[in-house]
């Protein structure tokens, strides 16, 4: 994975059990997409991943790069007017959701719980963005949140599912 690492996780195959935060500064484009394709490899099967992070922060970016390692050579592009997009071919499949333009949390809620059940049905990886726009709680959600670095390039964290927050990282 291209990147700095600022802190190391357990050295496993995969990300399961991870007991503390791991982070990346991401420099580049091909940076998050790398971080993307070594996610796709090592999150669990049927994996919930929350993308957190602004306007332009990668998360669509990273999506990409899930979709390489998925095997899955459509388009990638933001479901921001579709809100969300669905790539059967996938090995596993993906189901790309965006919330951002759904503002109130129960229309949020309803279409994550539909998506949700249809991911699970094709045995899909979830990726949503805005997750924020949630009022569920999603305990056993992977969150990666990404956010700009003021001398350039993006910090990428991700918090296995449960974490507890004790043992949260602190990646600057």
């Amino acid at each position: 994975m291209k990147g700095n690492l600022c802190r190391v996780a357990e050295a496993s195959d995969s990300l399961e059990g991870q007991s503390t935060d791991t982070c990346w500064i991401l420099e580049t484009l091909e940076a998050t997409h790398s971080l993307g394709q070594a996610l796709a490899q090592r999150l669990p099967a049927l994996s919930l991943l929350l993308l957190e992070g602004s306007l332009g922060a990668g998360k669509t970016s990273l999506v990409q790069g899930l979709a390489v390692a998925l095997s899955i050579d459509e388009p990638i592009t933001s479901p921001t007017f579709a809100l969300a997009q669905h790539y059967p071919n996938g090995l596993p499949p993906l189901v790309h959701l965006d919330l951002y333009r759904l503002e109130q949390p129960m229309a949020a809620n309803e279409l994550f719980l539909q998506e949700e059940e249809e991911a699970q049905r094709l045995g899909a990886l979830l990726a949503v963005e805005w997750p924020e726009r949630l009022s569920l709680a999603l305990p056993d959600a992977w969150r990666l949140q990404l956010q700009h670095r003021p001398q350039g390039g993006r910090l990428a964290q991700l918090t296995a599912p449960a974490a507890d927050s004790r043992n949260a990282s602190t990646c600057s």
